[in-house]
């Protein structure tokens, strides 16, 4: 699937800073290049110059946009058609028909983050042009006319974590990724190395980050363990000789079981 092939640490880079393009790109699996709340709304315009000048790999760049019912977002669909670049993270999405305005060549990632967009995540993992989602805690607080999505110790509000799992399960319903939200304390890598072990082992397929310094945690956390690898090797050859249920390891073994066992090796590439 597009994007989740690369590996699962996306990192945005905020497209009025054209100087850092390269290097995010270097750093990460992919990178997001951010027409949205990273700039200013009096540097959008160069910020969209910018994209076009650009010259990345269009297989490791998304370009996230301005939500489809803002005066902007025409402007970047205008500057997206100048440039190579063809998967689009579409923000604050609430509306599956919205994208409709995207053509056929146009890989897109819904971004449900306000209370609207992750109600109607399920229409937007089954838009033929959508190829995952991704859910963000702060907007969709706001949204609610909340004021703080964690509690003092890091951990997220139960809305968040409702949210969270909402927009995993709708995506995997229609066959699309999921991608986790940020990390917004970037010193926080502890906290972060627990969310994307918890993100990997839900079945998300890539975490989205801020900062280059928080890409080497993502991918350790999808990275499974030498322990865990051999366990899912092991398992699937005496499987082979097994007929339906049986017992390895003291553990019950059936078909989800296995199904874990082959992720845990497709993510140990």
């Amino acid at each position: 699937m597009i994007m989740f092939d690369l590996g699962p640490a996306l990192l945005f880079c905020p497209a009025d800073r054209p100087e850092r393009f390269a290097g995010a790109l270097a750093k990460a699996d992919a990178v997001i290049l951010d027409l949205e709340d990273a700039v200013l709304p009096e540097a959008k315009a160069q910020a969209r110059s910018n994209i076009v000048a650009a010259e990345l790999d269009p297989a490791r760049v998304i370009v996230r946009v301005n939500a489809p019912d803002t005066t902007e977002f025409g402007a970047d669909l205008d500057a997206l058609a100048r440039t190579p670049f063809r998967t689009v993270m579409v923000a604050k999405t609430e509306d599956a028909d919205a994208l409709d305005v995207f053509g056929a060549g146009y890989d897109l990632l819904a971004l449900c983050e306000t209370a609207r967009g992750i109600h109607a995540a399920g229409r937007m993992a089954a838009h033929p042009h959508v190829t995952g989602l991704m859910w963000g805690a702060e907007d969709l607080v706001a949204s609610l006319g909340g004021t703080s999505s964690r509690f003092a110790d890091g951990r997220y509000r139960d809305v968040a974590r409702v949210a969270r799992a909402q927009v995993l399960l709708a995506a995997g319903a229609h066959g699309k990724g999921a991608i986790d939200a940020v990390h917004l304390d970037i010193a926080d890598l502890e906290g972060l190395q627990d969310e994307a072990i918890d993100a990997a082992a839900s079945g998300f397929r890539a975490t989205a980050c801020i900062h280059p310094s928080q890409v080497a945690t993502i991918r350790d956390a999808y990275r499974p363990g030498a322990d865990a690898v051999a366990w899912a090797r092991a398992v699937l050859a005496a499987a082979a000789g097994e007929r339906g249920v049986f017992r390895f390891e003291g553990r019950m073994i059936d078909e989800p079981v296995l199904r874990h066992a082959r992720s845990l090796i497709a993510r140990a590439g």
